[in-house]
């Protein structure tokens, strides 16, 4: 059986997992895995300029885009609210003006200021 950390807030020693949570039956704080864990699965995603994107930020596309299985193109200058970074090929997930939901690459993108 594996040992776990003991709970950062009172330390005790009989903290328990529960889905993505541990849980200390002591005085009740309950925090995530990846948080204890330090968080070190988080994406670091930068723009075209090299400015760090992250979940929520509002980006603006740099090159036309054409649109798989479609005759549409996403134009220069779109901007895209609320993005959610992802792992894998493409590192944005995104909704597009008249376009829909669609995965976008960080090089072809780049951060509007807030």
């Amino acid at each position: 059986m594996s040992e776990l950390p003991p709970c950062p807030q009172c330390q005790s020693p009989y903290v328990y997992e529960d889905g993505g949570l541990r849980i200390c039956p002591e005085c009740a704080h309950e925090w995530a895995i990846a948080e204890a864990e330090g968080a070190s699965d988080t994406l670091s995603v930068r723009d075209a300029n090299g400015a760090e994107l992250r979940d929520g930020d509002t980006i603006t596309v740099i090159k036309d885009l054409k649109v798989k299985g479609s005759s549409s193109v996403v134009k220069v200058g779109t901007k895209v609210k609320n993005i959610r970074l992802v792992d894998g090929d493409h590192d944005i997930d995104c909704k597009i003006p008249g376009i829909g939901q669609m995965g976008l690459k960080s090089e072809f993108v780049k951060k509007v200021a807030d």
